[in-house]
């Protein structure tokens, strides 16, 4: 087993997703690592980061829970990012990745970033109110 394989075995088996933001990280990990194993432009890779640490950021209860998750992220992206598809083992098709990557580019536009980096009590007023104006 190559020592990438280990490494993801022993995240997944040592620190469990518990929470929302633990889920994000692992997958948004998993997939930009491929995005870049698999040579997917760099701004893209940069672009879809930013978004999944946002969105960490939004789901993580606390700075502590935020922070862990972060470095969950990382440890995916890298582990990801350095499969070697030529040693036989198991690594995910550039195909797939390539349209995970789109379907993620396809519904950040449903994201408003601005309000999912801020908590409550620093929304304005008006991020409450509907499209229509109530």
């Amino acid at each position: 087993m190559s020592a990438a394989a280990i490494t993801v075995a022993a995240l997944l088996v040592a620190s469990p997703s518990i929470t929302d933001a633990d889920r994000i990280a692992a997958n948004g990990g998993f997939l930009l690592g491929n995005a870049q194993r698999c040579g997917i432009d760099d701004n893209r890779v940069t672009r879809a980061g930013q978004l999944i640490t946002t969105l960490i950021s939004a789901a993580a209860p606390d700075d502590k829970a935020e922070e862990d998750a972060t470095a969950r992220f990382s440890a995916f992206f890298l582990v990801s990012a350095e499969a070697d598809p030529k040693s036989g083992k198991l690594v995910a098709s550039c195909k797939r990745i390539t349209a995970q990557l789109r379907r993620l580019e396809s519904q950040s536009h449903r994201v408003d970033l601005p309000l999912v980096g801020s908590s409550d009590k620093e929304r304005p007023e008006s991020s409450f109110r509907s499209k229509d104006g109530e």
